[in-house]
């Protein structure tokens, strides 16, 4: 916080008024600025210029200005200080400096000039602080800086700020030093390594990029507590601190070297830099446009001292040089115009994602303006181009790229680079997953967290990606259109996939901690998956997936906990609702019918000890399944298999497999069955003639059904893990434990290997350019060989007890070499594949290996740090020199910590120490280069080390080093300069890179990602990211021919390197890759901290309400997505209602069948009519299920203004609230102004008790009619939706909608009488729509929304639910029969539905009825119902039609045009009917005749129905509530209204009242008689304070009034009562209350009003607009006679005046009065109005509030004088901390601080007792004692508490959050 006088007054021509600006008719006074008096010519003229209004002269100034001499700061006659600042000499410098120091920044400062009326006037581009900040401290910098169109921009840097801020006036820039925490955490206090800093900022830039403005001069400087200053310079050239003019001079240097008076000492033959920190802000080689930029560039936000991750999109200060001479300066990334390239959003074949490097500024990215950076892109092809200029994507034919300037774009490479061609790999998580498509052409496999589809006869892949962990279950459907696939990562995520397009139709967050098993039903209707829960229990659930094609979304159709063990699961393929299993000790019989799956176990006798494997259903001849001939095949570990009738559930068959005969033994002579020992079967198989059987010994065996004897067999190279026959039973598939994949074709007897794999991560890889070769070496202990064309494997080393750790191919021989875990270093024969020769030189295990490309040498290193050179040029190569201690040993093993130049000159290594890199002679091993890379960055304790090594191709002369801290580092071979800098996307240090041939392409391993930069950009070069690999990639190379990259780590990943822009997408030989689209699965994966999962397009923040989200929409275009370094999920509120967060049990969702047309019933016989069957749904298996069910994929709301829609809130609810103890409440809730308007059927009111309940927010309200009284009932955590009363009137029901603090609705049950909650009811996910009781109050029935649609039966004796239904379209109304208690209706879209409650036992079911909306009434929908006299129903609709239905027969037989709009209200008593519509029209209808026209049937015509009366209300009817002769009632509205209406006088009465919009001011009148309130809605109310009835209202239309004052006690006669309001179009209006008039409009500022006051005499209204203006005026005259303009660029938050009573202040004036605005200013002024004085007293200026990225508007900026001590000043939102600050303006500091516990978003001080409270955002308020100390937190509210009143006696308290308005009754402790 900076204090003290350090406003910006302009002197104007008007004598006695300094600090303000008159404003005349016609006359502008000339503005002029005090100016310092200088020595010399230059000086003075200049400063004439200066004081004439002209630009100053720059030519004195040249070619720089020394600040502190030239202001002579010694003598502070033209400067001022302030506080604890005193001159003392520095050890370092050996010279005297400034030392600023003091806890308060803002009272401890040093001010150049002396007041802030006169000017520096110093032009100089460059200013140059040197300074040094104290340790564990913060400071201060401020810089007011003039524009050349004269307005003045204030620029902070502070250590005290936690994130960039900026205004119109005012930019404020985080100065970070280096910290090993997170982002925001940063910033901070000075470490204790703090060093003198030269800070160079660039004041022409800083004012161009960020405001688009031209730079004029430096106005002012203040040096704010704690540092030491030694100077201040200013000049037009660009100084390099490091280099000295003799330095220069001797080496020539074509650099400007810094003058000698400004020079840091530096010891003799030490590097500057190794002492001192040169801050450059922004760098000088950014490409600056002359004309301003677009909002859309990115800009760096913080000034950055020592290493700082590269996820960070700001500028990185380093301090350290690379070599001794010296370093490059901080830089930040370029800035220069975007070329817009815009993105149509699309779902095409191909999509994959991309990570957006934070290197690129946010220009550059096609980016819409005004759109907040984010790391994450979502494109709509396979990869994306991302650079400091362009994002291009793929882009439907027809859609043209506008470049905004294409001469200054330089397109990067094609989009993508990149396209995954093939995958080495089989498994990952478990080898037992393979399937055969429909066809038989294709196996469908996991590798890892890939999903590859392998065509058999073409060796063809396809992929599916987006899996962020191991694939660990796989299941396609018997038509091959959907995919299942589940990953390990718990809790298990399930994807389905549409198979034939590759594109992920749904993810969804499985109840099981992991899932092992899927099966699909051969229709794909029905998904069964099999895991455990977190406990370790084995759980089944079944999954309806029938929908998820459609549009729909995916179901829980049942989930059972079981205690058996379940090792294979499989539904029937004859019929879909059996399924069988079996595990250790027992085989089940699984079934689903009504929404729950039991099973039944089968009788095992002798063999219930089995320990069962797998199991498989008989196929009959025909190729076709039926239950009466199949049978049931089951496989034990102890060679038993089982043959079961499933019908009968009996075991038909007991056989026993013997282990294979010796080879001697023909085939034809092996038994099948005997005692003794049998194969341990794994997995079988069963065909029409045939089962095939997997066995750990490695066979895989083919049976008869009979089993008589083996018919084929063939082996593996490890124990089968499953078998699969095709569809046409000729072939079988098989896998193995050890990542083998093949079949075998029965007819021919052939074995075909699909897929090798390693076992282990793959450590390192080779290529052969003469053969097309491959080599890896793994953890498996193995050396592969494989073909690249191919992908096969050629040969296999293998070694049990050592690890192979690096390979290498000889370039010209055949044969290559590998270095073992034993040290040991062997050359193997590609010819005979036997060893050549092996060397055991080393000690340790091999970390590397290289050979230079002509063949010549070999160099190995260890971990023990020994480096071995061989000749190679010979077949048995010969150790040539062994070298200790010269590689690293203390780093991570890396087979990249080697590499050889080009020319095979140059050996370059990581050592001798991590920090270290050594370029050799290859051939003799000297040293040529030794390069430090711990001093790239600052870095306390922890230096920055290298991890990769990377020679450039040809003779570029580049050697490249990965660093930890995530940058690759280009840098000279041969002098070791810097040549630039490549930062990682990821926030993961390359562990290996690679560069192509032609030096265009950068490879990096980036975590598990894939990064490609364009390599010969050299400012600020493109990259792209590519996802595919589960675990960290390890190494990256190209391919000899360059066409092609491989990466290796979890598998063998090959991509092909596209050549050309152009080139086609669907070109055949490229397998397309499929991803999850632009389903809410990508975004899942993405806000879990997916890596390398991408969005389709950047995210655009949104202001209106976030729409609802469809699983099958186009990509989000809005919303803050999160990601993380780990692909675990990321549990981020902000996305917790678009991801799923677990699937629930889901009541059964009804299935209509068709009538037959033959029942005996009156329903049977309806025309089109359906029957529905629901199934109970059993209290045990709903209410203790906690799981949250998916939210994705909401239905569109319907075109019904009937449905609930709760109102959309920025703010979020604290969890828990610490309440006062009972009875030391020091506040207590005694009425509640308005209605909620937004509810349905939110008000009840019985006539003949009397009961009145309404809701308002999440509060019930209790009103006695009679009396006024409220009562409240508080508990719901959100906004009430709707209220229902029992019959009895002893029993109220009120549901809330879901959010942040509430997974589900909340439904509570109200003792009427008492008061009380009786019990909390829980079943509904998003909202509810309507409840009703039963007549006999036995049942409360609740309905959903739109997009819950679920609707849940209730006993009222136990509150068990006792059934629930699930609708599959919206449902509007439910009701029950008030004469059956066992039948209800609900009407919806398309049907009106008829249930019957039936009873078994404690069970309840439904038998449901529906009949379609009559033909009648066109498209249009059912949307409310009532009974009428027995057996008709009345229905609204929405078109205004109402119909008349038969409920006995289930026929509608009579409609009639009631409405001109939708009818959302129907009530019916006797011969009277009430309808109430979105037209606010309530109409009274005679309807005693219909009774009558029943019987005519579909004869009746609507002729004798006629109006009885007609109102018009203020809004939609939502509710009403009448007596039984309907002569009188209660009608609620949209407006917030209820009305009083009586047909009998034909009137309508104001019950309760309150604003439709939010609430923005609360006065008071000084006797405390009345208050008013102003709203958005343009309206002023005027209240009368003791019954809070409304008495007057003004209503400006168009218009929103956001502030309103209230006369003054001075003013105290009636006639003087008046009310000032202030509007959005800038006008400003005097209401007489005692008149009910307007008495006067002003028109003072342009600009919306924020805020007025009056003075404390009465006579005067200071009021203050959205532009920083302050306008004084008279309330008599209108006219306005000053106009202040020193917060101009801010809105003003808040203006306040008092009676001035301490003349100490130092100021003369009658009162004081303040103004705060939004850029954390306030100013403090001393007035007599009557003299026509102002005098500015005080000018505090605060740093920007630290808080997070939210939804929300960020806490005002308020300040108040405290009531019981006038001279100091209340402020909150001002500082970077939550708290409240007091400002004393006789001791001008802070004087106390009291922490709060989030930011204040309101703010009052009661006049009474020393009483404050504060209003937040979490919908909480707190009062605090400040005579005791004592706080004392109150809840009620809705949303924000955006404004906080005490009256003036300090009784009462107003409170307003949006429209609510609460009045609390303050009473003593």
């Amino acid at each position: 916080m900076a204090g003290g006088s350090g406003a910006r007054c302009r002197q104007v021509s008007r004598p006695g008024s300094p600090g303000s600006e008159v404003r005349r008719a016609s006359l502008t006074a000339p503005r002029a600025e005090a100016c310092p008096a200088s020595e010399g010519e230059g000086s003075r003229r200049a400063a004439q210029d200066r004081c004439s209004g002209a630009v100053p002269s720059a030519a004195w100034q040249h070619p720089f200005l020394n600040v502190f001499r030239h202001f002579r700061v010694d003598e502070w006659k033209r400067s001022s200080k302030e506080g604890d600042v005193a001159v003392v000499t520095d050890k370092v410098l050996k010279s005297s400096v400034y030392r600023i120091r003091g806890s308060v920044s803002a009272s401890n400062y040093i001010q150049l000039p002396r007041t802030s009326t006169q000017s520096l006037g110093l032009t100089g581009r460059y200013l140059y602080v040197l300074f040094r900040p104290l340790p564990t401290k913060h400071f201060v910098i401020h810089l007011d800086v003039s524009t050349e169109d004269g307005q003045v921009i204030r620029v902070s840097f502070s250590n005290l700020f936690k994130k960039f801020k900026s205004s119109a006036t005012w930019l404020q820039f985080p100065f970070v030093f280096e910290t090993k925490t997170p982002r925001r955490d940063l910033a901070g206090v000075v470490p204790p390594s703090a060093r003198w800093t030269c800070l160079q900022l660039d004041l022409r830039d800083i004012l161009m990029f960020y405001l688009s403005r031209r730079y004029g001069h430096l106005k002012s400087v203040r040096l704010c507590a704690s540092l030491l200053v030694r100077n201040l310079y200013t000049s037009d050239l660009c100084f390099d601190p490091a280099v000295t003019v003799a330095e220069a001079r001797h080496a020539k240097l074509s650099v400007n070297p810094v003058p000698r008076e400004m020079a840091f000492p530096v010891p003799k033959g030490e590097s500057w830099h190794d002492h001192y920190i040169h801050v450059r802000f922004p760098r000088d080689d950014s490409k600056v446009p002359a004309e301003p930029l677009e909002k859309s560039c990115s800009l760096p936000e913080a000034v950055f001292l020592g290493h700082v991750s590269r996820r960070l999109p700001h500028p990185v200060v380093s301090g350290k040089t690379l070599l001794s001479s010296r370093s490059p300066e901080g830089q930040i990334p370029s800035l220069t115009l975007p070329c817009q390239v815009p993105s149509a959003p699309r779902v095409p074949p191909e999509v994959s994602l991309t990570y957006k490097s934070p290197e690129v500024p946010s220009g550059g990215a096609a980016r819409i303006r005004g759109q907040r950076p984010s790391a994450w892109n979502e494109v709509t092809d396979a990869h994306t181009v991302v650079s400091d200029r362009h994002v291009l994507a793929d882009k439907p034919p027809g859609v043209p790229m506008a470049l905004e300037d294409i001469r200054s774009c330089k397109l990067f490479l094609p989009d993508p680079v990149l396209r995954l061609r093939g995958v080495i790999g089989f498994g990952g998580h478990s080898t037992q997953w393979a399937l055969w498509t429909k066809d038989g052409m294709a196996v469908v496999y996991p590798c890892h967290a890939v999903i590859i589809v392998l065509q058999i006869d073409t060796g063809q892949q396809r992929f599916f990606l987006g899996h962020t962990d191991k694939v660990s279950a796989l299941a396609l459907d018997g038509n091959d259109v959907l995919l299942a696939s589940a990953q390990v990562q718990p809790p298990s995520m399930v994807r389905l996939w549409d198979f034939q397009t590759g594109g992920c139709l749904s993810i969804f967050r499985s109840p099981l901690h992991t899932i092992c098993s899927l099966s699909f039903s051969r229709s794909g209707a029905l998904l069964c998956g099999v895991g455990k829960d977190q406990h370790g229990r084995t759980v089944v659930v079944a999954w309806s997936t029938d929908k998820v094609g459609l549009g729909g979304e995916v179901v829980v159709l049942a989930k059972v906990h079981t205690d058996f063990d379940v090792q294979a699961f499989q539904i029937a393929l004859f019929d879909e609702t059996r399924m069988a299993s079996c595990g250790r000790g027992s085989v089940r019989l699984w079934r689903l019918r009504g929404g729950v799956l039991r099973s039944c176990a089968v009788d095992l006798g002798e063999y219930c000890t089995l320990e069962l494997t797998d199991l498989a259903f008989a196929q009959t001849l025909d190729g076709h399944w039926r239950p009466s001939a199949g049978m049931l095949f089951v496989c034990s570990h102890s060679g038993h298999i089982l043959e079961i009738d499933h019908q009968r559930m009996t075991v038909q068959h007991v056989r026993r497999l013997l282990p294979t005969q010796p080879s001697g033994v023909p085939l034809t002579e092996k038994q099948s069955f005997s005692m003794g020992s049998g194969i341990a079967i794994s997995s079988l198989g069963v065909s029409t003639t045939t089962c095939a059987v997997g066995s750990e010994d490695g066979y895989l065996r083919l049976w008869p059904l009979d089993f008589s004897s083996v018919l084929l067999e063939a082996e593996h190279d490890g124990p089968v893990s499953s078998v699969f026959f095709s569809p046409d039973g000729l072939r079988v598939l098989s896998t193995t434990t050890s990542g083998h994949l093949g079949f075998l074709d029965v007819p021919s007897r052939e074995y075909t290997v699909l897929a090798r794999s390693h076992m282990a991560p793959v450590l390192a890889l080779s290529t052969e350019q003469n053969r097309g070769q491959m080599a890896t070496v793994s953890l498996d202990h193995t050396v592969r060989i494989w073909d690249l064309a191919t992908l096969q494997q050629l040969y296999d080393f293998s070694s049990s007890d050592e690890t192979p750790s690096a390979v290498a191919f000889h370039p010209t021989l055949p044969s290559f070499f590998c270095g073992f875990s034993s040290g040991a270093v062997r050359s193997f024969s590609l010819e005979n594949s036997g060893v050549l020769v092996e060397h055991t030189r080393h000690r340790g295990a091999i970390t590397s290996l290289v050979i230079t490309p002509d063949g010549r040498f070999l160099f190995s290193s260890c971990s023990q740090g020994s480096l071995v050179q061989y000749n190679c040029a010979v077949a048995r190569c010969c150790v040539l020199r062994v070298a200790a201690n010269m590689v690293c040993q203390d780093g991570h093993p890396n087979p990249n910590t080697l590499a050889v130049s080009g020319d095979s000159c140059r050996l370059a290594f990581v050592g001798r120490s991590k920090c270290k890199v050594t370029v050799v002679e290859s051939d003799s091993l000297n040293e040529l280069l030794h390069v430090d890379v711990s001093t790239l960055h600052l870095a306390s304790g922890h230096p920055d080390w290298a991890v990769a090594v990377c020679f450039s191709p040809g003779n570029s002369g580049h050697l490249l080093v990965s660093t930890s801290s995530n940058k690759v580092v280009v840098l000279d071979a041969v002098s070791g300069h810097t040549i630039r800098e490549l930062s990682s996307v990821r926030s993961r240090a390359c562990a290996s890179l690679a560069i192509s041939e032609d030096a265009r392409l950068l490879l990096g391993a980036t975590g598990r990602t894939i990064t490609v930069w364009d390599y010969p950009t050299q400012a600020s070069p493109s990259c792209q990211v590519y996802i595919g690999h589960s675990e960290p990639v390890h190494v990256v190379a190209f391919t000899p021919d360059q066409q092609q990259v491989l990466s290796v780590g979890d598998a063998i990943f090959l991509w092909d390197v596209l050549a050309t822009p152009e080139r086609d997408q669907s070109d055949p030989g490229t397998p397309p890759v499929h991803e999850a689209g632009s389903s809410v699965g990508q975004l899942e994966d993405l806000a879990s901290g997916a890596s390398g999962l991408p969005r389709q397009q950047v995210p655009l923040p949104s202001q209106a309400s976030p729409p609802p989200l469809s699983i099958h929409g186009r990509p989000l275009e809005g919303g803050t997505f999160s990601t993380s370094d780990e692909e675990g999920l990321c549990e981020e509120n902000h996305v917790s209602e678009v991801f799923l967060q677990g699937q629930a049990p889901t009541p059964p969702v009804l299935v209509e069948k068709e009538a037959s047309g033959a029942g005996d019933g009156p329903r049977e016989a309806a025309k089109g009519s359906q029957t529905l069957a629901v199934l109970p749904c059993h209290h045990s298996q709903t209410s203790e299920w906690s799981l949250q069910r998916a939210k994705t994929g909401l239905p569109t709301r319907p075109d019904s203004y009937k449905h609930f829609t709760a109102r959309y809130k920025a703010s979020t609810r604290v969890k828990s609230v610490s309440f006062p103890p009972v009875g030391r409440e020091q506040l207590r809730l005694k009425a509640v102004v308005g209605y909620n308007g937004n509810g349905r059927a939110n008000m009840v009111w019985r006539p003949n008790t009397g009961f009145f309940a309404y809701t308002c927010g999440r509060l019930v309200v209790v009103e006695d009619l009679h009396s006024g009284t409220q009562r409240h009932w508080c508990g719901h955590p959100q906004e009430i939706s709707t209220l229902a009363l029992s019959e009895d009137g002893q029993v109220l029901a009120s549901a809330s909608c879901c959010g942040n603090t509430a997974a589900r609705c909340q439904i509570r049950i109200w003792d009427v009488p008492k008061g009380l909650c009786q019990h909390l009811l829980s079943h509904h996910d998003t909202a509810v729509q309507a409840l009703a009781f039963s007549p006999d109050d036995e049942f409360l029935v609740t309905l959903g929304d739109y997009a819950d649609r679920t609707l849940a039966l209730w006993s009222m004796t136990t509150y068990e639910l006792l059934s629930s239904a699930r609708f599959p379209e919206p449902v509007h109304g439910v009701a029950f029969n008030p004469w059956d208690a066992n039948e209800l209706i609900c009407v919806g879209t398309s049907a009106i539905t008829f249930w019957l409650l039936q009873h078994h036992g404690t069970g309840t079911s439904f038998q449901v009825h529906r009949e379609p909306v009559p033909e009648e009434l066109g498209a249009s929908e059912l949307t409310s119902l009532c009974y009428g006299a027995s057996p008709l129903l009345y229905c609204g609709s929405s078109s205004g039609q109402v119909c008349v239905w038969d409920t006995g027969t289930g026929h509608c037989f009579l409609a009639w045009e009631a409405d001109d709009g939708e009818i959302g209200v129907l009530l019916c008593s006797g011969s009277r009917l009430l309808s109430g519509s979105n037209t606010r029209r309530l109409r009274l209808w005679a309807v005693g005749v219909v009774p009558e026209l029943r019987r005519k049937g579909s004869s009746a015509r609507s002729n004798s129905v006629f109006m009885e009366r007609e109102l018009t209300l203020d809004g939609a009817v939502v509710s009403a509530s009448f007596d039984s002769g309907m002569d009188m009632g209660v009608v609620g509205t949209t407006a917030g209204t209820l009305w009083y209406i009586n047909w009998t006088e034909g009137t309508s009465t104001r019950l309760i009242s309150g604003h439709r919009s939010k609430v923005n001011e609360v006065v008071f009148s000084p006797s405390e008689s009345h208050c008013a309130t102003c709203g958005e809605d343009g309206s002023v109310r005027v209240w009368s304070l003791a019954s809070m009835e409304l008495v007057i209202q003004f209503q400006v239309l168009n218009q929103s009034c956001l502030c309103l004052a209230w006369t003054p006690p001075s003013c105290g006669r009636p006639e003087q009562q008046q009310v000032v309001a202030g509007y959005s179009d800038g006008t400003l209006r005097v209401f007489n209350i005692s008149r009910t008039a307007m008495e006067l409009k002003m028109h003072p500022h342009r600009t919306a009003l924020t805020a007025i006051a009056f003075s404390t005499d009465g006579q005067t209204v200071l009021s203050g607009d959205k532009d920083g203006l302050v306008a004084i005026s008279h309330p008599c005259t209108g006219m306005t006679f000053r106009m202040l303009s020193d917060h101009r660029g801010a809105p003003i938050s808040a203006i306040q005046s008092t009676n001035k009573e301490y003349g100490d202040l130092g100021v003369e004036g009658a009162e004081l009065w303040l103004a705060a605005s939004g850029d954390q200013r306030v100013s403090i002024w001393a007035s007599d109005w009557l003299r026509d004085r102002c005098e500015l007293l005080e000018w505090l200026s605060f740093p920007a509030p630290a808080i997070s990225e939210a939804p929300g508007l960020p806490p005002p900026s308020l300040a108040a004088f405290c009531p019981w001590d006038k001279a100091t000043l209340v402020c909150v939102g001002l500082g970077a901390h939550e708290e409240v600050v007091f400002y004393s303006l006789r001791q001008k500091q802070v004087v106390q601080k009291t922490p709060l516990p989030f930011f204040a978003m309101s703010l009052s001080l009661s006049p009474g007792p020393q009483l404050m409270v504060v209003g937040f955002a979490e919908c909480m308020l707190r009062l605090l004692d400040c005579a005791s100390g004592t706080t004392q937190d109150f809840e009620g509210h809705d949303d924000a508490v955006h404004l906080c009143r005490f009256t003036p006696s300090g009784k009462l308290l107003f409170t307003a959050a949006h429209n609510e308005i609460l009045v609390w009754e303050v009473t003593s402790p």
